[in-house]
């Protein structure tokens, strides 16, 4: 399935633009493919920019990479339980009290790069490990209807969305 097939009931308005900006694109390609990308593009960030905000409250470059893996990762976990019949309601999460919570400004860079990687390639054996009928099946998370499919859409939409900023904002 390409993204620009995903029905729009199977998603929160709230990631409406996310999704809008991937394209035409397949899950599992895309999800391969962006790993590399965001790696390549991350390596090329001047170094003295990681460390960076472009206003005071905002976050560093290394802090939002820490949020796009906390934040896949949690993806990643919604995924599982609806893909596997879990009905309970999954809460939402407070982005800004994880970042208040890391030390990712203590860290390197390779080694938060390291850290997407391995949880990219977890959550690409995850996908690759769905049914048809699991991607299809539905869920509510953070009290909106959404599919297993359409969180690894999003996955994808939401790390882009935050490569986008990088170049805006920060570079």
């Amino acid at each position: 399935m390409k993204s620009t097939q995903l029905p729009v009931n199977e998603y929160a308005p709230f990631y409406t633009p996310y999704l809008n900006a991937l394209g035409e694109i397949t899950l599992m390609d895309e999800l391969e493919i962006s790993l590399h990308d965001f790696i390549h593009f991350v390596q090329n960030i001047p170094m003295d920019k990681f460390d960076y905000r472009y206003a005071e409250g905002k976050w560093t470059i290394k802090e939002i990479i820490q949020h796009v893996i906390d934040t896949e990762r949690i993806f990643a976990y919604r995924a599982l339980r609806i893909s596997r019949d879990d009905q309970t309601p999954l809460p939402g999460f407070d982005e800004n009290n994880y970042i208040d919570n890391t030390s990712a400004n203590s860290r390197s860079i390779q080694d938060l790069l390291t850290e997407f990687s391995a949880v990219r390639h977890s959550n690409i054996f995850l996908f690759k490990s769905f049914s048809a009928f699991q991607l299809e099946r539905m869920g509510i998370a953070s009290n909106a209807d959404v599919s297993v499919r359409a969180i690894g859409f999003i996955m994808i939409g939401h790390q882009k969305h935050h490569q986008k900023i990088f170049q805006e904002r920060y570079l």
